[in-house]
């Protein structure tokens, strides 16, 4: 792929991965074929931030985690309440990072493809 278009893809995106992982992904990026940008450009990627946020207002009833595709641990902390409110809080400091990992799964996926 063109070098403006991945490093385009990267400045508008960076956000929504992990800083270590920006370079592995621009490196498979510029190994990608050029019919894969259509593809890449109409990804829709969670924004950690809008996460925390729903986290901190409705994470015991589960609903970070329903947002990023985690339906069985969105379920228990549904069920539990959150864990009796423990593992919503707990969850104020993880989900940034699981969000950031859904992400990456999500464009590995399409890269892989």
């Amino acid at each position: 792929m063109e070098a403006q278009k991945v490093d385009m893809f990267i400045m508008s995106n960076g956000k929504y991965f992990e800083g270590s992982y920006l370079m592995t992904i621009r490196d498979q990026l510029m190994a990608a074929d050029d019919s894969m940008w259509p593809l890449l450009s109409s990804l829709q990627f969670k924004d950690p931030s809008t996460i925390l946020i729903v986290s901190v207002v409705g994470g015991s009833l589960g609903i970070d985690r329903f947002l990023i595709g985690d339906v069985g641990m969105g379920i228990g902390k549904l069920i539990t309440c959150g864990g009796l409110g423990i593992w919503a809080i707990v969850d104020w400091f993880l989900i940034q990072e699981a969000t950031r990992q859904k992400n990456l799964e999500k464009i590995q996926q399409v890269l892989m493809y």
